[in-house]
């Protein structure tokens, strides 16, 4: 789990460059306010990657409730936190105008507990079913569970679009579990 550098990087520098590009007066307030504190813990993290990571072990056997508030705001690397927050930015920008601020900052801090609760539930489910503990060890942290529900609302709202997903069109209604398909495929950890 401890893949991170700490500092200034390549996927750091990126990320800065594109919110430069649409710029910071064009990114609504609470947008810019999750950009930021997923910056500040990347490079000032609460804990260690292994203190802060989800897992059904942690969580529920150890009761480390913490883990569910601080693990989608950590992310493994650089590159994880551009993806996701170029990601966050996309979404951001298009949900907080259509929703207002104070209910799009709201939706963000409901997703952020329940995508973790998701999470633990079918890691729990996977324990049972398949009778392999190893799955209560899986220890997640970043912010794609919100953004994949961010994704879902951003279909709901703007229907009957097409998106591109690793080259091939798909109509947005379907484009959010085959891409996360194929982030499983691509990046299975």
């Amino acid at each position: 789990m401890e893949r991170r550098q700490r500092g200034v990087s390549a996927g750091l520098l990126l990320l800065l460059y594109q919110i430069s590009q649409v710029g910071l007066q064009n990114i609504p307030c609470v947008t810019l306010g999750v950009l930021v504190l997923n910056i500040f813990l990347f490079l000032n993290p609460v804990r260690p990657l292994s203190e802060v990571c989800l897992s059904v072990n942690e969580a529920v056997h150890r009761k480390n409730w913490q883990r569910l508030l601080l693990a989608p705001f950590h992310h493994a690397d650089d590159w994880h936190l551009y993806y996701n927050m170029i990601s966050m930015l996309w979404k951001g920008v298009m949900l907080e105008r259509k929703l207002k601020s104070i209910w799009f900052a709201y939706i963000i801090a409901v997703f952020s507990l329940l995508t973790g609760v998701v999470y633990m539930v079918l890691e729990l489910l996977l324990v049972v079913i398949l009778d392999d503990p190893s799955y209560g060890m899986n220890c997640g942290v970043g912010f794609s569970g919100i953004l994949f529900a961010l994704k879902v609302l951003n279909n709901h709202y703007n229907p009957g679009r097409v998106s591109s997903v690793l080259g091939l069109p798909i109509s947005s209604k379907y484009a959010c579990w085959v891409e996360l398909v194929a982030i499983h495929l691509i990046s299975p950890g």
